[in-house]
């Protein structure tokens, strides 16, 4: 009889616990226990490849731009907004910046500038539309998305390899992770490495974290998201916060434009096609309700760690077409939507039992 005493007191201690957990914090762990599933599950079905650390390392090398636009567009959604040009402002700093190293015989730090100028553009004039003049953030951003494309079309046609030497040696650069490293099947020991971008993608999602969670501009931004009219009467300046979360998001799109641009090393049009897609897809398994806020930065960083491993998975299994990793991802995004939902419903049972 004691035991069964204990039994229920521990369960419903634990239920307590769930009650009492943040929306932000149940998706974001969610979220981190379906990544870890899904990585776990790789390394018991499809062989010892996932095992090794450097293929976590390679996760986070081709996906250290993505990991940083996802962080912007997450502070998007979170403020009830939305851009979809992501993609396409990153297209164009690669373009803008191969052009200039290549065909103008520039410097890289010259070229790092130009990149966070073309994201500071972006998010200036979308902020202002969206924040200002009351236009809805989809339209502003889809016109925005249409621009990037088509300049970076006119600012070159054709895709190239940058050749500049100071950058080559920059792109080319590996930080060495100790203790990490393998033996590969020559038996030679061979170090485990991140390339700078990832350096460049985990400062930013430490800082945004903190900016989100101990900050006063982090509470505006969840305040607005939540409910603009209330955050109005207390005192927000809901204009000013909407025009702000647009800022940051081009900024980081012109920042993890150039960590994109430093990966491939080279110019095209068609770079960087589907990001905004992969960024909102990321956002929402992280944790982000479209319906705003509700998110954490943590969470989409393992949002698109999640989307990274599944296409890992499908690509193991041996489907190696497209269309099998889009209809995993689209069954991924139905799931946390679900879940999401379910937190919805969850949160309004709430409020009902307060206002009973």
């Amino acid at each position: 009889m004691a035991s069964s005493n204990k039994s229920s007191s521990a369960g419903g201690g634990f239920s307590d616990k769930m009650k009492n957990m943040t929306d932000t914090n149940l998706l974001l762990t969610i979220t981190i226990v379906v990544f870890f599933a899904m990585y776990i599950g790789a390394i018991l079905f499809q062989g010892k490849g996932f095992l090794k650390p450097q293929t976590f390392f390679n996760i986070l090398n081709a996906n250290a731009a993505l990991i940083i636009v996802s962080c912007g567009m997450s502070i998007v959604m979170i403020t009830g907004g939305i851009d979809i040009s992501v993609g396409g402002v990153t297209a164009l700093v690669s373009m803008c910046c191969a052009v200039y190293l290549d065909y103008k015989g520039g410097n890289v730090f010259v070229s790092l500038l130009i990149a966070l100028s073309i994201g500071l553009a972006f998010g200036a004039v979308q902020g202002f539309l969206v924040a200002y003049l009351d236009i809805q953030p989809f339209i502003v951003t889809l016109a925005g998305m249409f621009f990037a494309r088509g300049m970076t079309t006119i600012v070159n046609s054709n895709p190239f390899n940058v050749q500049n030497e100071a950058f080559v040696a920059l792109k080319n650069t590996r930080i060495v992770v100790p203790g990490m490293g393998s033996v590969n099947k020559l038996g030679k020991y061979v170090n485990a490495y991140v390339e700078i971008g990832v350096i460049v993608a985990i400062i930013i999602v430490v800082l945004f974290f903190c900016i989100l969670r101990w900050s006063k501009l982090g509470r505006k931004f969840y305040a607005v998201g939540g409910n603009s009219q209330s955050a109005l009467m207390l005192g927000i300046n809901v204009r000013k916060t909407k025009f702000l979360s647009h800022l940051i998001c081009g900024l980081l799109a012109g920042i993890g434009g150039y960590v994109y641009f430093l990966h491939v090393g080279s110019g095209a049009p068609s770079h960087a096609s589907g990001m905004e897609m992969n960024a909102i897809a990321s956002s929402i398994i992280g944790g982000t309700m479209l319906t705003g806020g509700v998110g954490n930065i943590i969470g989409t960083f393992f949002g698109v760690l999640s989307l990274s491993t599944i296409q890992n998975i499908v690509s193991s299994a041996g489907f190696e077409e497209a269309w099998w990793t889009g209809i995993t991802i689209a069954a991924m995004l139905c799931l946390f939507l679900v879940v999401q939902s379910i937190v919805m419903a969850r949160k309004k049972r709430a409020l009902k039992v307060k206002v009973d």
